[in-house]
């Protein structure tokens, strides 16, 4: 049996698989919270300070948040 994978469920070649799964995870639950509170996918977006970036549906803010969330964290200044 073959299983076709979404490039939403493969993630970018740079992330750890598993981390990227956990990501997807996570934001599929913020993403269900803000939907269940009457948001729409720009709010669960801007709920991120993700700039620039502009959510049309649901799955595109799941890709856009798990991509937040699995990157490097930037270093701040003291």
């Amino acid at each position: 049996m073959n299983v076709v994978r979404t490039a939403n469920e493969l993630g970018p070649q740079n992330v750890n698989p598993i981390l990227w799964n956990q990501s997807v995870g996570y934001a599929r639950q913020i993403c269900a919270r803000i939907f269940r509170d009457g948001g729409s996918p720009a709010d669960a977006v801007v709920a991120f300070e993700i700039a620039g970036e502009k959510a049309t549906d649901w799955s595109k803010a799941v890709e856009l948040i798990a991509e937040a969330l699995s990157s490097a964290p930037t270093k701040r200044a003291a």
